[in-house]
């Protein structure tokens, strides 16, 4: 659906106070390690959404690494480019599916948790291969199923209960419902990586109160485009029973909940060891 990937209005902002430390930071942390052999050149970030991948990256990496960090979403990038203001990042509107760069210009293509959102995977699988050098990565992370991830899960049950005729599954849907780690090898295969790493995280959501999480996810992402649909009051509806739902759950105060993704890591073959 392309309402998936309408990220504007309060979205943007909303998305990052409430879902980046709560699910993104944990795996961004995770992610930034698994780059810690590179040392120089340039690195390629797509659906880099608010940027908390972006400020994990640029914390992390030695300042001979180049960051250009791109978005289909303008409005995203305008946000994630007001919170870090540096000079080593390049911010540049683009589709994954069809980058605007030479080829071989990347030693390193980081997506978390975009690749959901592209409606033509292998292709957007091809492009990141164009972009890399020889012997460059390709690291992608994927929610595992709803199911897994507690918090997210929750929320959907219970706003889907307000409005059985046409439940809002955009969670559901999209960034859980791509976990198929067979399908992904065998779409990076095609693209012409060698065979991928994968690693499945477990880790642990962390929020001050039920009701910024019920916020972060009915109200920071388009799962609120499926609830303001519904109608006058429904977004404020849908935010009082997922907050309802998870106090009643896991308590009053802070919270802490499962989440869980796969973290896939795919090399660029080197021209000469793929030609034998």
């Amino acid at each position: 659906m392309d309402a998936d990937r309408v990220f504007r209005g309060s979205i943007p902002a909303l998305y990052d106070q409430y879902l980046g430390p709560m699910i993104f930071s944990p795996y961004a942390d995770d992610l930034v390690a698994r780059l810690a052999e590179l040392r120089t050149g340039r690195l390629l970030e797509t659906a880099a959404g608010t940027g908390v991948v972006t400020r994990a990256l640029a914390a992390a990496l030695p300042p001979d690494v180049s960051i250009v960090a791109t978005d289909l979403n303008q409005p995203m990038l305008d946000h994630a480019s007001s919170q870090l203001p540096s000079e080593r990042v390049t911010w540049r509107q683009a589709d994954a599916q069809a980058l605007p760069f030479p080829d071989g210009m990347f030693d390193a293509v980081v997506c978390q948790f975009g690749v959901m959102f592209f409606p033509d995977r292998p292709r957007a699988f091809a492009e990141a291969f164009r972009v890399l050098r020889p012997g460059g990565q390709f690291l992608f992370s994927v929610w595992d199923r709803i199911e897994e991830n507690e918090f997210a899960d929750l929320v959907v049950r219970s706003v889907a209960a307000l409005f059985p005729q046409d439940p809002p599954m955009f969670l559901a849907r999209t960034p859980h419902g791509h976990h198929d780690v067979a399908a992904l090898e065998a779409q990076l295969r095609g693209a012409g990586f060698g065979a991928p790493g994968v690693a499945s995280l477990t880790r642990e959501s962390a929020a001050p109160g039920a009701l910024s999480a019920a916020i972060g996810f009915c109200q920071g992402t388009p799962m609120r485009n499926e609830i303001e649909a519904h109608g006058a009051g429904a977004l404020a509806a849908a935010t009082e029973a997922a907050a309802a739902a998870i106090a009643g759950r896991y308590g009053a105060g802070p919270i802490t909940g499962r989440i869980r993704a796969h973290v896939i890591t795919a090399t660029r073959p080197d021209e000469a060891r793929s030609a034998h």
